[in-house]
């Protein structure tokens, strides 16, 4: 699991993630970028709502992240949603290969953030939720909302 340190700017959640996806495990991985792409999301023009993580050729790839094309680029910009190679050990990358063709989990991005000038994702593996798993678990946050609300009077 990674911690979050001094250092670390958060620029942008999935929170839908959590909520369509039982999170298991994360993992902190690195991005291969180009240099407008790091300058738009340092401004904050950064979606990940429909984005996944997908192996192909024995590498991980992070597919459907929008990031805008940077304010005051050129002609040179780069393409919003194109697949952006992820950075990641090995061992953990065949890992996280092994659990999604296996076990039918998904790579999920919960969060992007910048550690030491280095952009980074927060990788969940996940096995999606069906409708009524998403009630039963709104059903349970509400009662222990309640429950804490009648502690507190």
């Amino acid at each position: 699991m990674t911690t979050l340190t001094k250092g670390d700017r958060t620029i942008v959640t999935n929170r839908r993630a959590r909520y369509n996806y039982d999170i298991m495990e994360t993992v902190e991985a690195g991005l291969v970028l180009m240099g407008t792409e790091i300058k738009a999301i340092r401004e904050g023009r950064v979606n990940l709502s429909d984005s996944y993580a997908k192996p192909e050729n024995g590498e991980l790839w992070l597919v459907n992240a929008h990031i805008s094309q940077y304010s005051a680029g050129s002609r040179n910009n780069h393409e919003p949603t194109r697949p952006r190679k992820l950075l990641l050990h090995k061992k953990q990358m065949v890992h996280l290969i092994r659990q999604v063709a296996e076990r039918g989990l998904t790579l999920v991005p919960l969060r992007l953030y910048i550690r030491r000038h280095v952009a980074k994702v927060e990788l969940g593996v996940g096995k999606g939720r069906k409708l009524h798993d998403k009630r039963r678990i709104l059903v349970e946050k509400y009662r222990e909302q309640e429950a804490q609300e009648a502690i507190g009077r």
